[in-house]
């Protein structure tokens, strides 16, 4: 038994080969960005705890978490970047 395409179906196929070329393209785009993404973030973060580590070892009588250096250093970044507009 032969099952017959809709007309609609037929022409969405036909037309729909660049679309979905273009489609696939951009996903293959978008997992770069997001494997980029995660390796910058995850340089980042190994920059912070080395300067966390050089923070505390210069600073023996302060003790302070990663957590509050964390926050420091995110608050001194804000503070510049409204200091410079």
């Amino acid at each position: 038994m032969e099952i017959k395409k809709p007309c609609a179906v037929v022409q969405y196929n036909k037309f729909m080969k660049g679309i979905d070329r273009a489609d696939q393209l951009l996903l293959s785009y978008e997992e770069n960005c997001k494997m980029i993404e995660k390796v910058v973030l995850y340089l980042l973060n190994c920059a912070l705890f080395n300067a966390f580590f050089v923070y505390r070892t210069l600073n023996t009588n302060k003790k302070v978490k990663y957590k509050n250096f964390l926050h420091k250093v995110g608050r001194s970044w804000i503070s510049e970047v409204q200091n410079q507009s």
